[in-house]
């Protein structure tokens, strides 16, 4: 088996507003497996900033594994764990490079294109008119549950915002989740939690920073409004932690983005210690390209699931690649007519 890897920064069509700041590129990694004339091919969805291997020898990683790949030496998914973006981009490579077809990971109704996926729509962070812009194009487009970043404009603004969807759409016409990134302080927590339970949200994400264990248990405990942990699960890599986290908080979802936790064995792990302790799930992409995408979608309907996913939908960035991913009225569908274009990475 020979391997090489190559660096691809992604440009967003329009700046994407977080409580971290505005992103306007996102950078990915592609590694590359060939074995007896076949390519598979994995995509290390490094997210600077966020994971936890945003470090400086992180290339001179990729380098390592792939002379040690080169050097004909062993590689276990379990050495690659301090990199979780590398050890998610080794793992889709390996299963691209065994499967029939280098983009059908995981064969399934959905890539034969008989079921879908249903997803939330995301609203990104922005002035309040171009937040309301958002919303009305995502109902437009069909989605029944549509998610908002908040945590950067004022509260009372967003909550406006808000409050305006539902005199327009009940609970029952439109599920709202937010994302606040760790945005609020632990002492004006709560009470943002009441004033959002007043409007019916679904879920909040991450409402204050992660590693508070104590404080994010009382919320947890305490909330009218069910939390998701999301930034909380990033460098949690040994079983005992994991276990150790969910037992110190019991939030009633957890986010699982492959990207940022070491790829698809690692977060059935996270599914496995959840579904034990009654924690509801769904799965986020995290900015990957078309092709990580592609596998975490797939993967994604393996796992059986009926609920709202946080999918990406592949139109972020003005130089992704054409693939069969399509979004149609919520749903994220697989054309098994179209092609992949990749000309060059």
């Amino acid at each position: 088996m020979k391997a090489h890897y190559k660096r691809y920064v992604l440009n967003f069509k329009l700046p994407g507003g977080t409580s971290r700041g505005i992103l306007k590129k996102k950078e990915t990694w592609f590694l590359f497996l060939t074995e007896e004339q076949k390519t598979g091919v994995g995509e290390c969805g490094l997210f600077r900033g966020l994971s936890i291997d945003d470090r400086p020898d992180y290339e001179d990683q990729l380098k390592d594994l792939c002379d040690r790949i080169n050097q004909n030496e062993s590689v276990t998914l379990e050495s690659l764990q301090a990199f979780p973006s590398i050890q998610m981009g080794y793992e889709m490579a390996m299963l691209s490079l065994k499967s029939q077809v280098t983009f059908e990971l995981f064969p399934s109704s959905f890539t034969r294109g008989t079921d879908k996926i249903i997803i939330n729509g995301l609203v990104w962070m922005g002035e309040r008119s171009f937040m309301k812009t958002q919303i009305e194009e995502k109902i437009a487009q069909g989605f029944d549950c549509i998610k908002l970043k908040i945590g950067a404009l004022d509260f009372d603004e967003e909550y406006s915002l808000l409050k305006e969807i539902r005199k327009d759409y009940d609970p029952d016409q439109i599920m709202l989740r937010v994302d606040a990134n760790g945005a609020f302080t632990l002492s004006e927590a709560m009470d943002k939690l009441k004033s959002l339970a007043d409007l019916g949200i679904h879920s909040i994400e991450q409402p204050i920073e992660a590693k508070q264990f104590d404080a994010m248990h009382q919320l947890c405990i305490n909330t009218p409004i069910p939390i998701a942990l999301d930034e909380e699960l990033i460098g949690v890599i040994d079983t005992k932690d994991r276990k150790a986290l969910l037992d110190a908080i019991m939030p009633q979802y957890i986010i699982l983005k492959p990207s940022l936790l070491g790829g698809f064995k690692s977060c059935e792990e996270w599914i496995s210690l959840a579904e034990e302790r009654r924690i509801g799930w769904w799965v986020t992409s995290a900015l990957e390209s078309n092709i990580g995408l592609n596998a975490i979608a797939q993967w994604t309907y393996s796992l059986g699931v009926n609920n709202h996913q946080g999918l990406g939908t592949g139109g972020l960035f003005t130089n992704n690649f054409e693939c069969p991913l399509e979004v149609s009225d919520g749903y994220l569908t697989f054309n098994s007519n179209q092609n992949w274009d990749i000309p060059s990475i």
